[in-house]
């Protein structure tokens, strides 16, 4: 399964529901929880685990410009933000992976077409009078 973006993954949902990620929030926010929100909610996590990615590598790349002496308590620092990075690398994986296979598994549901009237049974006579056991039958006199 190729590795999706938390962009990408907000057009599938976007494509699946056929409304903008922004209306489809508003919308699910005065909803029950189903599977529109955990849809929402995992591509939220994506999203955060990717700007967490950029945040732990932008301060990494900070920590080892080729000027800056790394000293004992700049590689604890260093240490600290590769753990980080790692962290976040590992969630943006998970997430990422977890919201595909859902999307995968999901396929919009094409819009009702009105199915054509069905006409109805034709009007059957009245039943005919059960004669019963002390019935007698009408003669003329």
């Amino acid at each position: 399964m190729p590795h999706l973006t938390s962009t990408e993954i907000a057009g599938r949902i976007e494509d699946l529901y056929g409304s903008p990620l922004d209306e489809l929030t508003a919308y699910a926010e005065g909803q029950p929880p189903g599977m529109l929100s955990a849809l929402l909610g995992m591509h939220d996590a994506l999203a955060l685990a990717e700007r967490s990615i950029d945040i732990h590598r932008d301060h990494l790349a900070r920590l080892v410009q080729p000027e800056r002496q790394l000293g004992r308590h700049e590689v604890s620092h260093l240490f600290d933000g590769v753990r980080r990075l790692a962290e976040a690398v590992a969630v943006s994986e998970v997430q990422a992976r977890s919201v595909a296979a859902v999307l995968q598994s999901l396929a919009r549901v094409p819009a009702a077409v009105p199915s054509p009237p069905t006409p109805s049974p034709p009007l059957s006579a009245p039943p005919l009078p059960v004669w019963g056991a002390r019935a007698q039958p009408l003669t003329r006199r």
